[in-house]
């Protein structure tokens, strides 16, 4: 339910903005802090050497260690597919439709790409149906999504390797939650006054609130922003 769209935060002098903004500032950089002892965590885990997969990509069946183009590293995205669907994962669709600029990942040794578990002519279809400009592969004839948490019929995930000569590891995997702090949008949507306008949130009395995703763009939302072609 959306509640009065025009309440606004207390009007207060310069010295009370500061004071308070500097009371923010404190458990912000604890929390730069703590996520920076994450990824040092993150940085020590061990990791599982994979079998050698054959996936296919738009030119045909590649070996999982293709997919890193020569790298070291490798991020894969698992966009959730519903087979003969007009249209796949709106959250989905959503959060790869971001990633239009990769090749920052270059001088760090690394590549991103999607996988899903779509028949590849399919999955490519629907990646220029909606405008998506990342390297997409698919699984559909491997086990390689289902043995790294994203099998068929199930949800959405991201995971990382490493490849050592021919040798594929499996590092790191998220879901949910997790790839929010991945993306921008979110980060965006958390720094305004009204935050993203979901009825879970805490916030204010009458801050606008509504159903959760109900903001969201949807996959023909996307189509219609950025999509190459006709629906």
């Amino acid at each position: 339910m959306t509640t009065n769209p025009t309440a606004l935060p207390p009007v207060v002098d310069a010295e009370t903005w500061r004071r308070e903004l500097d009371d923010l500032r404190l458990r912000e950089k604890a929390a730069t802090r703590e996520l920076d002892a994450i990824a040092a965590q993150r940085r020590r885990l061990p990791m599982v050497e994979l079998p050698d997969y054959t996936l296919e990509s738009k030119d045909g069946p590649v070996r999982l260690v293709d997919l890193f183009d020569g790298r070291s590293q490798l991020i894969t995205y698992h966009h959730m597919w519903s087979p003969g669907a007009e249209w796949q994962c709106g959250g989905c669709t959503s959060y790869t439709h971001q990633l239009t600029r990769l090749d920052f990942l270059r001088p760090y040794d690394a590549r991103f790409v999607v996988v899903t578990q779509g028949p590849i002519q399919e999955a490519l279809a629907y990646r220029e149906k909606v405008g998506n400009e990342m390297e997409w592969y698919s699984t559909a004839g491997s086990s390689f999504g289902a043995d790294v948490d994203s099998p068929p019929g199930g949800g959405f995930g991201l995971n990382v390797f490493l490849r050592d000569g021919d040798t594929v590891y499996r590092t790191w995997h998220t879901t949910g939650r997790g790839i929010e702090q991945l993306s921008y949008s979110f980060a965006l949507m958390d720094v305004l006054p009204w935050g993203r306008q979901e009825e879970w949130q805490d916030v204010p009395a009458g801050w606008p609130q509504s159903a959760t995703y109900s903001r969201w763009l949807d996959s023909p939302d996307v189509a219609a922003l950025y999509g190459r072609t006709s629906s």
